[in-house]
């Protein structure tokens, strides 16, 4: 699809981006190719029944709307009639298995071709339009090539880029291309024209020429042309002038540039592997190289039918769709089987990351502007600011460009759809924030990048850090801790009992413990010394032999035991007697 080799030849034009290259960006996508390469990534049968097109289409859209890039859907209309030979044979017809004298005879004009639009391709389609429908992504169905109405777009400023496979819409006049987008790894695959003006030496013009000489869905190419040799040959002509040459003179401009160097016997021989070899004879030469055939595909080329960018269609285009939050659930339950929770889990925090973007660049626009900050301003005082800008612009100048991205990222002034930052998290490696939002309907908590917080709403990542700080330093202040109850007496009854024993010590205080101790002893003394009485009835208890104990007393004289204990004055000096005492 496209010019043959040309991909091969931007190599080294090519820039992998990262994903959020795209932020806020305006892009219009080849609808065709998109589904054709989520078809063949699925080509089962039970991929197809369960739509895996769709929802890869899905999960691409809702990660372009958390970006706020503004898509539109271009879809192909007729088949130009230049391009019918190579639709014919890629549906596999025979008109081209016959004779190469049948082919170089001129064929009448043909008019263009309407597609089919009951075969299964176009209700792929159908499908695809109607969820983007429900996503607010407008459709622009194009005359004829989707490409070449991307590229106009393009060309015009009125998209910053555009999504297709196919090559040739450089040579429709595109600006930016972009090839792939890779979701999973978060890159996106680019072509700059500049890049290929600057690195290759390539304009339009060029390339246009080396469809011609490699081939393209509009010309079956020269015979014997490698894309070294084209490049060779377009450069060495220059950009200017290569088209009038091819135009006017055909394949003589090639053989004069090139049979310089060579004998008449051979004038074109091959010389290496992507050399010309093309023979003398009109036979081998064939009708899609005589001049006229190269000016009408050269014309296809520079002049194509699409809508030009004051249509009303483009106008209608342009102009983003509301999200139509039911018409979408009900479409995944009818494509996916989704229940309206998981439609609205998948969508409505992309739909809210998109709203924060589209607060942030008004935010910044309105400080750039030395608007209050205070975003509750109207419409019409932003319009008449921008009034100079839309007037410049009318007569060409890129301003108007700047003043249409800020209308449309300006509708409506609205409050930050940020409630509150719950927590920090990292997501790949990279940081986020897990944020509440404010009046979004079934969607409450979901991880934005940190950098957009940062650059939309800082006062919430103030806030959040405050918070923080008041809650660690109200951790590190020490609590009481709650005495655990248990089984002992209630301190009131203790406090009575030490009262009690306090009044029992200062009453003992009085009588000192000395009239105490000696009060104690005369008693005991008196109780045991001197009782009261005996009973003379009581038998007495056996009598025990106890020890011998000597001393001097006189023989004669009978001695109490009591007053032998007392007092030892009443002994004599070396009188000794043995005394049994009983005990």
């Amino acid at each position: 699809m496209g010019v043959k080799h040309l991909w091969d030849i931007l190599e080294s034009c090519k820039k992998t981006l990262p994903l959020h290259h795209l932020q806020n960006k305006k892009l219009c996508v080849d609808l065709s190719c998109w589904l054709v390469q989520f078809a063949t990534a699925s080509r089962t049968p039970a991929c197809m029944k369960e739509k895996v097109y769709l929802k890869n289409l899905f999960h691409r859209l809702r990660a372009l709307i958390a970006l706020n890039c503004s898509v539109i859907f271009v879809t192909d209309g007729a088949i130009p009639s230049i391009k019918l030979a190579a639709y014919r044979r890629r549906l596999g017809s025979q008109v081209l298995a016959e004779k190469a004298s049948d082919i170089t005879k001129p064929l009448p004009p043909v008019p263009s071709l309407r597609r089919n639009k009951g075969s299964e391709f176009s209700c792929m389609m159908k499908e695809a339009k109607m969820l983007g429908m429900a996503l607010g992504i407008p459709s622009l169905d194009g005359i004829e090539e989707a490409e070449a109405q991307c590229a106009s777009l393009n060309s015009a400023s009125l998209c910053d880029g555009c999504f297709t496979s196919d090559s040739d819409v450089f040579l429709f006049g595109a600006r930016t291309v972009y090839r792939d987008i890779i979701l999973d790894s978060g890159y996106v695959v680019c072509y700059e024209m500049v890049d290929i003006e600057r690195k290759l030496g390539l304009g339009r013009n060029s390339l246009i020429s080396l469809a011609l000489l490699l081939g393209s869905d509009y010309s079956n190419g020269v015979h014997g042309f490698g894309m070294e040799t084209a490049c060779r040959f377009v450069k060495s002509v220059g950009d200017d002038s290569v088209l009038d040459q091819m135009a006017f003179q055909g394949v003589a401009a090639i053989r004069k540039k090139r049979g310089k160097d060579r004998t008449d016997k051979d004038q074109f021989t091959e010389d290496s592997k992507n050399d010309v070899c093309i023979k003398s004879t009109n036979e081998e030469i064939g009708h899609l190289s005589s001049a006229s055939q190269f000016a009408e595909v050269i014309d296809a080329y520079l002049n194509p039918k699409c809508h030009s960018p004051d249509s009303e269609a483009v106008q209608r285009a342009c102009t983003d769709l509301p999200f139509l939050r039911s018409e979408l659930q009900q479409l995944c339950e009818m494509f996916f089987g989704w229940s309206p929770e998981k439609t609205d889990e998948y969508i409505l925090p992309k739909i809210a990351e998109r709203d924060l973007r589209r607060y942030g660049n008004l935010r910044c626009t309105s400080s750039a502007l030395g608007v209050d900050s205070v975003l509750y301003f109207s419409v019409i005082s932003l319009c008449e600011k921008f009034r100079k800008s839309r007037a410049l612009y009318q007569k060409g100048c890129r301003t108007k460009q700047k003043a249409n991205v800020l209308q449309n990222n300006m509708k409506i002034p609205v409050p930050c759809p940020v409630s509150a930052i719950v927590k920090p998290r990292k997501v790949q490696g990279e940081e986020y924030y897990e944020v509440s939002w404010l009046n979004i309907e079934g969607s409450k908590v979901s991880s934005v990048p940190a950098a957009l917080i940062q650059s939309a709403c800082p006062e919430k990542i103030a806030e959040f850090i405050s918070k923080k700080d008041e809650e660690k330093h109200n951790k590190h202040k020490r609590k009481p801790k709650p005495r655990k109850q248990s089984n002992k007496a209630p301190v009131s009854e203790v406090d009575k009992q030490l009262q009690e024993l306090l009044i029992t010590i200062r009453e003992s205080e009085k009588n000192p413990l000395k009239d105490i101790s000696d009060h104690l002893q005369q008693k005991y003394v008196k109780d045991i010394m001197e009782p009261d009485f005996f009973d003379l009835c009581t038998p007495s208890p056996p009598p025990r032999a106890s020890k011998v104990a000597k001393c001097k007393i006189p023989i004669d004289q009978s001695v109490n035991l009591i007053e032998i204990i007392d007092s030892e004055s009443d002994v004599s000096p070396g009188c000794t007697t043995e005394v049994t005492v009983l005990e």
